[in-house]
């Protein structure tokens, strides 16, 4: 897949909703085995929370489509593929962590990574995205992970309160 094909702008939300599939609906089970993974987390893991998240990374991912081959566009397109390589490597460690299946990890090894990679090759590489551009992307997507297990940790204790 090559920048120019009309499908390009189009891959990261093909990607996010795939991985939404395999943690919703099948096989899904994800909000379950996230609660087993982090008990200490669990009340944070509400059907409310989880759609909200998911909607703004849907929401995210149509924008490169939407604003096109250009500067913006590419960057969202960044900014989305770093989310999702971030959140494979969430998927990834804690399948090797716990020794179980993490709903995500098949799609998010086998989609995200693969992207995170191709937007390396045809955004990075050839400098249709500058340095700062990619790495503020980087930063977007291990921001919100780091965000994420902080909203987690602190929605939970106040469902305790």
């Amino acid at each position: 897949m090559t920048f120019n094909s009309p499908l390009f702008l189009w891959l990261p939300l093909l990607a996010v909703a795939a991985h939404l599939v395999e943690e919703f609906v099948w096989p899904g089970g994800f909000a379950r085995w996230y609660r087993a993974y982090r008990p200490e987390r669990a009340a944070s893991v509400t059907t409310v929370f989880l759609v909200a998240v998911n909607a703004v990374l849907v929401a995210m991912a149509f924008v490169p489509p939407l604003l096109g081959r250009t500067a913006a566009g590419e960057a969202w397109w960044l900014v989305v593929a770093a989310v999702g390589a971030a959140n494979a490597c969430f998927h990834l460690w804690a399948t090797v962590r716990t020794r179980t299946y993490s709903p995500g990890v098949v799609t998010g090894a086998l989609l995200y990574l693969p992207l995170a990679a191709l937007g390396v090759v045809e955004l990075v590489a050839p400098g249709r995205a500058s340095l700062l551009t990619t790495a503020q992307a980087i930063a977007a997507g291990v921001g919100f992970h780091v965000w994420s297990a902080w909203n987690h940790r602190r929605r939970a204790a106040a469902s305790l309160t």
